[in-house]
């Protein structure tokens, strides 16, 4: 198996491949030359036939239930994932130093070597106001783009917040309101994670603060106040609030913000009160396992449905909504029962799989947060403000690097103007409007399914679509109006921010 990985490892970065480079033929580029007025470059009437649509029941009347169980993919990996470190000794990290942040029970989460871990009655109770989720067939994209490939789309955005956000909020703070925890604090990027948090906390009684970066908190202001609707207090990051956020402040007071530095500020106020613990929306191996409940149940819809998928591609920008789908998957990869091909997609903007280095950083910018072997972009690297803002973190997930490096997936890049045009062909044939960050795994799709058109191939393609973009029309108003910019990748930027990283002696 390591043999295996290691060959597959070489091959993990696909930009020369023949599904990338299909895309910039004439075909595709006349095919996706939507122009912001709203004109498709080739022009086709669409039949009225609905997509498939899998959610409580199958077509087959074989019900699909909400899983009772969460997978931890640690348990199936051939190879172990290094261990967090302490942040100032540089040794193993220690259950009992998660503590000022955590609950108990979400700590044992972190560092289980358990296949599964049960579900909490009350938290399936809630799940279900949403749960199952529906996996669909894009049938009328299929047809536009004249391809045989089957495409099919997981939904998430049918939760209460919008996203796939409150499958990990949920028992967050369910774990923290029956420790006797009060209070509760975040960070968010686009919105969608501090959403969802606030909206758990407001079943279980809990306070939350949230701090927003502050790109997203001007950019999407009807996410601040969805949250403030469910009762969260909401500050600009970086703010006046915290040192982390002043000293910031002090040596850029135009500060974009990062989800690196909301997420220092968060840490500080939960580190500094007793009463107070901090929440995180991605990265962390207990919020990626929360997430699983996607993966879990697409298998059984698929299964239901008699498919199997060729190709899974999802977003990623700290790996919890890519996990969440492609780990179950992953594990019958492992099994020998299944071999997809799995592509995470990430911004070209903020690239920490495809041009960051594997190493030991931080997970927020000050340094208060463990050591973590993950990519990075360094922990001070702050991404240009692309309007996915949920894919601007500098590093990604300890578990989805691990899994990276081990060859059992690969990564691409894209550029926000290419996930835009493939957002509106989505929104024209679907009906769906997809969260900026989806939009990535929307136009890498496009790209697959064009490849099979020349080819011939009938790939079933699989897409975790992990929300909507209700609240994210001023973005696709800038695209519309051709106002939207691709941003570059500043290596110069990177360079020096990778520079500051811890030195770690293995």
């Amino acid at each position: 198996m390591a043999s295996a990985a290691a060959a597959a490892a070489a091959n993990r970065h696909p930009q020369g491949s023949s599904s990338t480079t299909a895309f910039c033929s004439t075909t595709a580029k006349s095919l996706l030359g939507l122009a912001p007025s709203g004109r498709f470059g080739v022009h086709k009437k669409l039949s009225h036939g609905h997509g498939l649509r899998i959610r409580a029941t199958s077509g087959d009347g074989n019900k699909v239930e909400v899983p009772r169980q969460w997978y931890n993919l640690i348990a199936d990996l051939p190879v172990k994932p290094p261990p967090a470190l302490h942040p100032k000794t540089h040794k193993p990290l220690k259950q009992e130093d998660l503590s000022p942040l955590f609950p108990d029970e979400l700590i044992k989460q972190e560092v289980s070597e358990e296949r599964f871990i049960p579900i909490p009655e009350e938290v399936i109770d809630i799940y279900r106001l949403w749960r199952p989720t529906p996996l669909i067939r894009a049938k009328r994209l299929e047809k536009l783009l004249e391809t045989p490939a089957r495409i099919y789309y997981k939904y998430e955005g049918t939760s209460p917040a919008g996203s796939h956000k409150p499958n990990t909020a949920v028992p967050q703070a369910w774990y923290n309101a029956q420790q006797g925890v009060r209070n509760v604090v975040t960070e968010t990027g686009a919105g969608q994670w501090g959403s969802s948090l606030a909206f758990a906390c407001s079943l279980f009684g809990l306070n939350c603060e949230v701090w927003q970066v502050r790109a997203s908190y001007d950019q999407k202001p009807y996410r601040k106040l969805m949250m403030q609707t469910w009762g969260a207090r909401v500050h600009p990051s970086p703010s006046t609030v915290t040192n982390a956020g002043r000293k910031i402040l002090e040596d850029d007071p135009m500060s974009p913000g990062s989800l690196g530095i909301a997420i220092s500020e968060a840490v500080e106020v939960a580190a500094a009160h007793e009463d107070t613990k901090y929440c995180l929306g991605s990265v962390l191996n207990h919020v990626l396992l929360h997430q699983t409940i996607i993966g879990e149940e697409c298998l059984e819809q698929l299964a239901a449905i008699g498919e199997t998928p060729d190709v899974i591609i999802g977003c990623t920008g700290g790996g919890s909504n890519f996990g969440g789908l492609t780990f179950p998957f992953i594990r019958e990869k492992l099994k020998g029962k299944l071999n997809p091909l799995i592509r995470a997609v990430e911004p070209a903007a903020c690239p920490s799989l495809t041009k960051g280095i594997y190493a030991y950083d931080y997970g927020d910018t000050v340094g208060m947060t463990p050591l973590m072997k993950m990519h990075t972009l360094g922990h001070d690297f702050v991404p240009d403000p692309i309007h996915a803002g949920g894919l601007r973190y500098h590093g990604m997930a300890p578990l989805v690097s691990h899994v990276y490096e081990m060859g059992f997936m690969e990564a691409i890049s894209l550029p926000q103007t290419e996930c835009f045009r493939g957002a509106l062909l989505f929104a024209r044939t679907e009906g769906l409007i997809p969260a900026p960050e989806p939009t990535h795994a929307i136009a890498a799709a496009i790209r697959e399914a064009l490849h099979c058109k020349e080819t011939g191939e009938k790939k079933v393609i699989l897409i975790a679509m992990c929300g909507h973009g209700h609240f994210d029309l001023a973005s696709y108003e800038k695209y519309l109006e051709g106002n939207m910019v691709d941003l570059d990748f500043s290596s110069e930027k990177a360079q020096a921010s990778l520079a500051a990283i811890p030195q770690i002696v293995p």
